[in-house]
C-alpha cells in the first residue's frame, strides 16, 4: 500500500531550520552584548585606575615643586659663580700678561740705540713707538720681541727719518700681537 504523506514536511523542517537559526543569532547578539558589556566595565574600571593615579602623580608633582624651584635656584647660581669664576681667571691671566709683556720689552730694548716714546695695549693688540740709531737696532729689536712667549706676531707699521739734536735718527711703529698663553711650539722649544 501506498502511503502518501500530506503534511508539509519540507516547510516543517524549513521553518525549524530557520527558527533555530533564529534562535542562535539571538542567542550569539546576546553573548556579544555581554562581552561588549564586560570590556566596557574592564575599560571603566582601568580609565578609573589611570585617573586616580595621575591625581597621585600630580599631587606627588605638587609636593616636588619647591624643591625643583630650588634646584633651579642653585643650576643659576652655579651658573653665576661659574662665569664670575671665569671673569676673575680671565683677569688674572691678562693681568700677568701685561706685567710680562712689559717684562719682555723692558729686557728686549737697547738702552744705548733704541728708546721707546710710548707703549699701549688694546686686548691682544700691543703698540710701541720710538726713536733707533738706524734700521738694524729697529730689526734686532723686532727678532728678540718675536722671541717672547707672549708674543704672537710683530709687524713694522711706520718707519721714518727723524733729525733730535742734529742727528738722523730712525722713528718707528710696531703693532705686536700677544697671547695669553704661550705658543705650543714656542714653549715646548728650548730656549736658546
Amino acid at each position: 500500500m501506498l502511503r502518501i504523506n500530506l503534511l508539509p514536511v519540507r516547510q516543517i523542517k524549513k521553518r525549524a531550520k530557520a527558527r533555530n537559526q533564529l534562535i542562535a543569532m539571538i542567542a550569539a547578539f546576546c553573548c556579544l552584548l555581554v562581552f561588549l558589556g564586560l570590556i566596557g566595565v574592564l575599560q571603566n574600571g582601568m580609565i578609573n585606575s589611570l585617573n586616580d593615579q595621575i591625581a597621585r602623580l600630580n599631587k606627588q608633582k605638587d609636593e616636588f615643586k619647591p624643591i625643583l624651584a630650588q634646584i633651579e635656584t642653585m643650576k643659576k647660581q652655579k651658573e653665576e659663580l661659574e662665569r664670575k669664576t671665569a671673569i676673575i681667571n680671565k683677569l688674572r691671566a691678562e693681568s700677568s700678561l701685561t706685567v710680562r709683556l712689559l717684562d719682555d720689552v723692558a729686557r728686549n730694548v737697547d738702552n744705548k740705540r733704541l728708546w721707546l716714546d710710548s707703549l699701549s695695549q688694546q686686548g691682544p693688540t700691543l703698540s710701541l713707538t720710538g726713536v733707533a740709531l738706524d734700521n738694524e737696532t729697529v730689526a734686532q729689536f723686532m727678532d728678540k720681541l718675536k722671541s717672547s712667549e707672549f708674543i704672537v706676531d710683530v709687524n713694522l707699521a711706520n718707519s721714518s727719518l727723524k733729525v733730535i739734536a742734529g742727528r738722523n735718527l730712525k722713528s718707528f711703529v710696531m703693532t705686536c700681537t700677544t697671547s695669553a698663553q704661550p705658543p705650543v711650539e714656542v714653549a715646548a722649544a728650548p730656549k736658546k
